[in-house]
């Protein structure tokens, strides 16, 4: 059967089922597959089809009707990790660094608006012509962000981040060279410690990777609260967690739920830690002011391009919603943060940890940096593959009392 023929007996398949199926009954999975199975048998007599050709129009069609269409093989295939969708005739997926072009479509704009709602329905989310941007996820985690017309000009733009479905641990990291083995044990014993650890990163950096494995280090008798926009992290090492998202407001504006909410909120939650999955604007000031007071080992996440850029965008975070002297802000972040960890994604699309650095005080107008790892790049191999190492510094850590207090000897 080619191409234009299998096409106009899907749509026509499609046809028959949706006359033959009542949904006001709200039929399931198993009764709609098998409405198709039958009717794709049937008139497979018109057209010879392989049992293997009938089986995947099934699974085409059951995709359009119960599940994201063209996007759920895609969403199935454990070896993509992002999938672009620029309009309906335009889709791009990420598989091992590499971006390439699909030989696929969606049947119209229509059809991928309406995927798009499906999706932001299921996690109370909302997105139309006033309010034309969203964030949201999938049921297995991944990420998803979607913009409709106006704003779109070129149709629907959907964009979906996968995550592993089960998340990386640091020593699969070291086992990819994404930070050493030394760095990776330094880590460990700070989170045990309680250090405040920000990992600070661009985008598609392994930000939200990093974050999820460190947490593996946590004590499993802690209680912890975790802060996203979409909920997304995997902490699976500690029982008594608390996990919160935020909520947008609903069509007459009221009911907004934001980070800077849920962060006043975790505090009378009695938290032992606080993670806060991606801070991005005035809820920076909430985040500081709890790693502040008495909630160390709190872990944050932000978008920079280098440790020190951080620092600055923190800054501007903080005074995009609070008139507060530059000078205070600066002694806050000082205060608040122990330990920046930088990310990058190298021209070979690996993902490496470029920089660990300790957060002094603040002195002479300027927040003190102490770094203690840094990537350094030695060459690259025949495969383009950059050769380099996290190396220590020559730098000796400075701030060691939250080891002393955690009865960890400490020789860094």
């Amino acid at each position: 059967m080619d191409g234009g023929v299998k096409t106009r007996f899907i749509k026509e398949i499609k046809e028959i089922v949706s006359e033959s199926i009542d949904f006001k009954k709200d039929p399931t999975d198993e009764d709609i597959e098998s409405v198709i199975t039958e009717i794709v048998f049937k008139k497979s007599n018109e057209h010879y089809m392989t049992v293997t050709e009938k089986q995947k129009i099934i699974k085409v069609i059951f995709n359009s009707m119960r599940r994201l269409d063209i996007l759920q093989p895609l969403i199935e295939d454990n070896t993509i990790t992002e999938i672009m969708v620029n309009g309906p005739e335009n889709i791009f997926i990420e598989r091992e660094g590499r971006v390439s072009k699909l030989d696929a479509a969606f049947e119209s704009e229509k059809q991928l608006e309406n995927i798009i709602q499906s999706i932001v329905a299921k996690v109370n989310r909302a997105i139309n012509e006033s309010s034309p941007t969203v964030d949201a996820r999938l049921p297995d985690g991944s990420r998803v962000s979607a913009v409709l017309p106006p704003i779109a000009l070129n149709g629907p733009i959907l964009t979906i981040r996968k995550f592993p479905q089960k998340p990386l641990t640091i020593d699969e990291l070291i086992k990819c060279e994404a930070l050493s083995s030394e760095a990776a044990e330094l880590l460990r014993l700070m989170v045990k410690a309680k250090y405040n650890i920000f990992i600070s990163g661009g985008t598609g950096s392994g930000k939200t990777t990093f974050l999820n494995a460190l947490s593996n280090y946590i004590p499993w008798d802690e209680r912890i609260i975790t802060i996203e926009d979409s909920a997304e992290l995997q902490v699976l090492s500690v029982p008594n967690i608390v996990k919160m998202e935020t909520r947008d407001s609903n069509t007459e504006g009221k009911g907004e739920i934001t980070i800077k909410d849920l962060i006043k909120t975790s505090l009378r939650m009695r938290p032992d830690r606080i993670i806060v999955g991606e801070v991005r604007g005035a809820e920076a000031l909430d985040m500081l002011q709890a790693m502040n007071t008495g909630h160390d080992g709190s872990l944050s996440t932000g978008h920079a391009n280098s440790t020190r850029d951080m620092l600055r965008r923190l800054e501007t975070m903080v005074l995009s919603g609070a008139a507060i002297p530059l000078d205070a802000i600066r002694h806050q972040i000082a205060s608040a943060i122990d330990i920046i960890i930088h990310l990058g994604r190298l021209r070979d699309k690996s993902r490496r940890v470029l920089e660990i650095a300790e957060v002094l005080d603040y002195k002479d107008g300027e927040i003190q940096l102490n770094p203690l790892f840094q990537f350094l790049e030695k060459g690259e191999n025949e495969d383009k593959r950059i050769i380099g190492n996290l190396e220590r510094t020559e730098n000796k850590m400075i701030d060691t009392l939250k080891f002393k207090m955690a009865g960890i000897s400490s020789r860094q």
